[in-house]
């Protein structure tokens, strides 16, 4: 069997009801939901292999760029233009908490993996990390060595990464208070992570992503063949890490091989930018949303 067969491109189901751009889709924990936000300002909850749509979340008062969920689906975090980090329960669909702070729109959320704290990553050139169990609204810690938009974050137990147009990812080792820089010389607007957490996986607005060995920083190889130069697309590893996945402003979805970085499968997805992509955590089954208003579901 060629890598190809193995790799999810037939499509299983679509999921229609946001008016306008889908900026993020996110599988849940266990790949059995997933969360989708957008342009008009909702968060929506499916069942993405039945095609069905559980429920809708309105509080923002702008788009909704990034939506994160808890690994026991209890809670979720999302952020948008509105500059607010929204803290919400996810089968009354209240919001528990707002996190005022941003001086810009949000770029990106992440829980920690005791869905105890919010990372929020801003365009305000900083990162803020947010307690949801205090009653305070102020940040317990802002890291600001930034010089451009923050885009992406990634958190490990004891670190905050961070992806910005500055062109670097930088890593904070929130123990020791180190940080860390890898300096890709090119505008960085989504970082993924290796599913064992050695390697960093970044999206580049020179169309390329770049795959960094996590304790050296090492470039170990990069992926071409798709186009990224003006919007945010994401980028991750399929749940074994042999292969790359990325999203295109073509339309199209592209699967590198992580070694040689050779293009093994490829195949147009939506009408219009790929904006976002997420892959099941078990299964050969992936999601993708676009600025088309679609997400679609894919099974092998």
């Amino acid at each position: 069997m060629s890598a190809s067969d193995v790799l999810p491109r037939k499509e299983a189901n679509v999921l229609r009801g946001h008016e306008g751009a889908v900026l993020a889709a996110r599988f849940n924990s266990d790949g059995n939901y997933c969360l989708s936000c957008g342009k008009d300002r909702t968060i929506r909850l499916w069942n993405p292999h039945r095609g069905i749509h559980i429920k809708t979340y309105k509080s923002h008062g702008r788009e909704v760029r990034d939506v994160h969920v808890t690994p026991d689906n209890s809670k979720l975090c999302s952020c948008g233009g509105d500059r607010q980090i929204f803290y919400w329960d996810v089968s009354t669909g209240r919001v528990i908490r707002k996190f005022r702070g941003h001086d810009g729109e949000v770029n990106a959320v992440k829980f920690n993996e005791y869905s105890s704290v919010v990372v929020s990553a801003g365009y305000d050139r900083s990162l803020r990390a947010w307690d949801c169990r205090s009653h305070s609204n102020e940040p317990i810690q802002i890291i600001d060595t930034f010089l451009d938009s923050v885009m992406s974050v990634c958190l490990t137990k004891t670190e905050i990464i961070g992806g910005s147009v500055d062109g670097t990812v930088r890593t904070f080792d929130m123990r020791i208070g180190r940080e860390l820089s890898d300096n890709l010389g090119q505008p960085v607007n989504c970082i993924a992570m290796s599913n064992d957490g050695n390697c960093i996986l970044a999206s580049c607005l020179d169309s390329t992503l770049r795959l960094l060995d996590r304790s050296t920083g090492e470039l170990l190889q990069e992926y071409k063949g798709h186009t990224c130069k003006s919007y945010k697309l994401d980028c991750c590893l399929t749940n074994t890490d042999a292969h790359i996945t990325g999203g295109s402003e073509d339309g199209f979805i592209y699967f590198w091989d992580l070694v040689d970085a050779s293009v093994v499968s490829s195949f147009q997805a939506h009408s219009s930018v790929v904006t976002s992509v997420s892959y099941h955590p078990k299964d050969n089954c992936m999601i993708t949303a676009s600025v088309d208003g679609t997400i679609r579901v894919w099974k092998t």
